[in-house]
């Protein structure tokens, strides 16, 4: 695999002390940099930042956006996550650790495309806040973009 720029993804909480427990502690990620409104955590070798936004109340034209879900192989994948392809053996110990720490899985960990072309390793949970995350690993990584 070609080496890459880590990426920077700025995301939304409610809560800066659980967010800090969540990341921290619950997914071992090193903290940062932070603030009083934000908190830096190196996740997997790349910057994300939580950062204080408190539930804003619906306009009466707009009544939220609520829940969004698309369908992929016979699951309902919440829209929008973020995440990271984590080696074979790394997300396996990932989903121990979430199971350990007591995490309620959007959807379990489980193979996705078995048997097919971009057969993976697939599974999402939330934070805290209700941000959707998917960590996933590839027995072969050739098939990251494969069709």
């Amino acid at each position: 695999m070609p080496a890459f720029a880590p990426f920077h993804l700025a995301f939304p909480v409610d809560d800066l002390a659980r967010a800090r427990h969540f990341y921290g502690q619950v997914m071992g990620c090193a903290e940062g940099r932070s603030s009083a409104e934000w908190i830096d955590f190196d996740f997997f070798g790349h910057q994300i930042v939580a950062h204080l936004s408190p539930p804003r109340p619906a306009a009466p034209a707009d009544p939220g956006r609520g829940d969004h879900h698309n369908e992929v192989d016979g699951h309902d994948v919440p829209v929008p996550h973020f995440g990271v392809v984590l080696a074979w053996d790394d997300f396996h110990a990932l989903a121990e650790r979430l199971r350990a720490q007591g995490c309620r899985f959007v959807i379990e960990p489980y193979i996705r495309f078995a048997g097919q072309v971009g057969e993976q390793a697939t599974m999402f949970f939330r934070d805290p806040a209700g941000n959707a995350l998917e960590f996933k690993a590839f027995r072969d990584i050739g098939q990251l973009f494969a069709k």
